[in-house]
């Protein structure tokens, strides 16, 4: 087990620790009372910490935030190939392990550390895709914030069709130029997304699931964009309380 120390988070303490051989960005206020939790690729490690500070300004309640390093983007995080934009083959896609680590690993060290409280699982891109997927694939986690994600990955729809969201709250947000590109299966996320929407307001309820149109493309402001995800998540409702 290894401990970093770090001072880098002002609303309260931060240090790296390995977690069943991962290493993990640990971020803790006094008395948290939800628990957010992200996969982290090496292209959002420069930017985790600004992140996190942007939760902390505007967060309603305390929180901690496990964000888990990943090692491949596509393969730790991809349920399933998809020729039109990647190599890998159905074998070569590791979500399960990733959900696995999760489930088995992860969320046990964070009970024993903080107690039994809400889990909010969040990411953009293919980390956004992952979190729609396992919150589908088990019953762990009260929220999801999911910023940009790759919804247009082939099979999305049938796959959604016969397994309904687990979590009670879904956040959603998109690029407006997103759905512009010249990639025709990239360029089918705004439909997607749109789909996406109604169908989680309809299972959850409209209060329950949001789409948030952000400016710009896919590339753009990442570690803001999934920040407000995150913050939507940790709003209190009068009549839900987190």
């Amino acid at each position: 087990m290894i401990v970093r120390m770090d001072s880098a988070f002002s609303a309260g303490k931060s240090f790296n620790q390995q977690i069943a051989g991962r290493d993990c960005h640990i971020y803790e206020q006094e008395m948290p009372l939800c628990i957010l939790v992200q996969p982290l690729g090496v292209h959002e490690q420069d930017t985790l910490d600004a992140e996190v500070q942007s939760i902390a300004a505007k967060a309603s309640i305390p929180f901690a935030m496990v964000a888990f390093e990943i090692s491949d983007w596509e393969r730790d995080l991809m349920p399933w190939s998809d020729p039109a934009v990647s190599k890998l083959s159905d074998a070569e896609c590791h979500a399960d392990e990733t959900l696995r680590y999760i489930t088995d690993e992860l969320l046990p060290w964070l009970k024993g550390r903080f107690g039994d409280l809400p889990i909010v699982l969040g990411g953009y891109s293919l980390a956004g895709l992952f979190s729609l997927w396992a919150a589908r694939e088990c019953d762990c986690f009260y929220g999801i914030a999911a910023a940009s994600p790759s919804v247009w990955i082939e099979g999305w729809p049938d796959y959604v069709d016969t397994h309904p969201m687990r979590a009670r709250r879904v956040f959603l947000s998109l690029g407006e130029r997103e759905e512009k590109t010249r990639n025709r299966a990239i360029a089918r996320v705004g439909e997607r997304i749109r789909d996406e929407h109604a169908l989680l307001q309809r299972q959850l309820g409209e209060a329950n699931c949001t789409l948030e149109w952000n400016p710009g493309g896919h590339f753009v402001d990442c570690d803001s964009r999934l920040a407000r995800a995150f913050i939507w998540n940790l709003a209190r409702d009068e009549k839900q309380d987190i």
